[in-house]
């Protein structure tokens, strides 16, 4: 890890906190609101201690994993924000509700992302055991495995009980917030627990109206992890996105450098990259899957991904600079980008440089209804936008100049666990491709296929497609 691709620990749970609030179609602050409220309900229970730590951080991060299931409830539900969102208000129609007898492959998904999140950003085992399990009940009706008490973690009834209370009391009032609380009881959590919280519910909902104190200045010798994990959970969203803003990073850097700028210009060009989709986490997956025009509504969703993206960052001090550079991704040099419509000189050339990069990267990667154009192809159309005005035609040239120098030494890490084959399939399988696929590109059997996934699992400790995704990318394998 750079030392300047790094972030303080707390700034990474607290930006993957607002990527999993978005991708549930929660407002971006429910994590961090739920966060608080379990802080009390810890502490009510056991005074305070470390307990009340691990708490908040499970609950900062129990949406952590939902990127990487959002293809299966967009199948599931037809709408992976919105399903979701009916799913934890309790809107959910008689439809949606035999749909989710079929989702506990997708919690599997969820709660395997999510613990090896923990690890790796090196939390507690507490907070990576309450994450793999975030979704089990008192009654074993949970998921994934059915544990049921008092097996079940009890950070997890903490958490499931304030992420319900703040849930609900917001869309249907704290008196039926309670109510369907009281019907959960020993049944969803234990119920001298939810007596506990309802005894102070009101109280600590008034709480949360005081403003939470965060520091306005990176702390000094505060742990830092890699910004790259960001990135790579927003990117999980989509199968056919794997690995394209730490792609575009690397890219922006480098055309950075060629084109003269400062490194530390560079540098917050490529933090930009990596977090430019955390707005896309609020735009259902069926929008970004559709091939050719956009509907007007879906068209006024993807022009807000840059907002949610700026208000997310405008939340961590330390992302504010890269923040406001990715609010500008979509900017366009003649005014026709969204969503501020700004041109010319309002766009300095960092934000030249990630335009002309990330439709360089959106060019030559394959697309659901489309196959990746090729290196001329590429060139072609990114130097045609920018004779129309729409582009710097310099930072293009930078772009280009740089993506030639990366294809040329695009060779893997040595010491890689996976053989050549594992590591095409992987590559394969990361962008949504079924055994059957991936067999017919590589001319061999399915049955081949699935037996090098199955060793690639097994290498990489994961029994998921997403785990094995994120881990690889983590790790350089991919």
């Amino acid at each position: 890890m750079r030392d300047s691709d790094g972030i303080e620990l707390e700034s990474a749970i607290v930006a993957l906190s607002m990527v999993g609030d978005l991708s549930m179609g929660q407002p971006f602050d429910q994590s961090r609101r739920t966060a608080r409220l379990v802080q009390l309900l810890a502490q009510s229970c056991h005074g305070v201690g470390e307990h009340t730590e691990v708490a908040r951080q499970v609950a900062l991060l129990r949406w952590s994993g939902c990127t990487a299931n959002a293809e299966g409830f967009t199948r599931l539900l037809g709408d992976d924000v919105e399903g979701r969102n009916a799913m934890l208000s309790q809107t959910l129609g008689a439809a949606g509700l035999r749909a989710l007898r079929k989702s506990t492959p997708l919690a599997q998904v969820h709660c395997e992302v999510s613990g090896d999140i923990a690890q790796t950003l090196g939390l507690s085992a507490p907070v990576e055991h309450g994450l793999r399990h975030v979704f089990e009940q008192f009654d074993g009706e949970g998921k994934p495995v059915g544990l049921r008490h008092p097996e079940v973690p009890e950070v997890v009834y903490q958490v499931l009980l304030a992420g319900d209370l703040e849930i609900l009391s917001r869309v249907h009032g704290l008196d039926a917030a309670l109510e369907w609380i009281a019907t959960k009881g020993n049944r969803r959590y234990p119920a001298a627990l939810a007596a506990l919280l309802t005894r102070h519910a009101e109280d600590w909902l008034e709480s949360l109206r005081v403003p939470e104190v965060t520091p306005s200045q990176p702390r000094e010798n505060a742990m830092k992890v890699p910004l790259t994990l960001v990135g790579d959970v927003i990117d999980l969203k989509l199968p056919w996105l794997a690995g394209y803003s730490r792609r575009s990073a690397e890219l922006v850097r480098e055309a950075a450098r060629l084109w003269g700028l400062s490194e530390q210009s560079g540098d917050q060009a490529a933090k930009a990259a990596l977090v430019h989709g955390i707005g896309r986490a609020a735009v259902p997956n069926r929008v970004w899957n559709t091939a050719g025009a956009l509907l007007d509504g879906d068209l006024e969703q993807v022009r807000l991904v840059p907002y949610w993206t700026s208000r997310t960052c405008g939340q961590i001090p330390e992302l504010s600079v890269p923040g406001r550079l990715a609010a500008n991704a979509y900017e366009r040099l003649d005014g026709s980008g969204y969503f501020r419509g700004l041109e010319g000189d309002a766009l300095p050339a960092e934000q030249r440089l990630l335009a002309a990069a990330l439709v360089w990267q959106a060019l030559r990667c394959e697309r659901p209804w489309r196959p990746a154009f090729t290196d001329s192809d590429a060139e072609r159309l990114l130097l045609d936008e920018a004779a129309q005005g729409r582009f710097d035609p310099q930072a293009c040239q930078a772009v280009i100049a740089a993506a030639r120098g990366e294809i040329a030494v695009a060779a893997r890490v040595n010491g890689s666990p996976l053989t050549d084959r594992e590591t095409q399939i992987l590559q394969r399988i990361s962008m949504g491709g079924s055994n059957k696929e991936v067999a017919r590109q590589l001319g061999i059997s399915p049955s081949t296929v699935r037996t090098h996934v199955e060793s690639v699992f097994r290498k990489l400790h994961c029994t998921t497609r997403a785990a094995a995704t994120l881990k690889a990318l983590t790790l350089g394998l991919i």
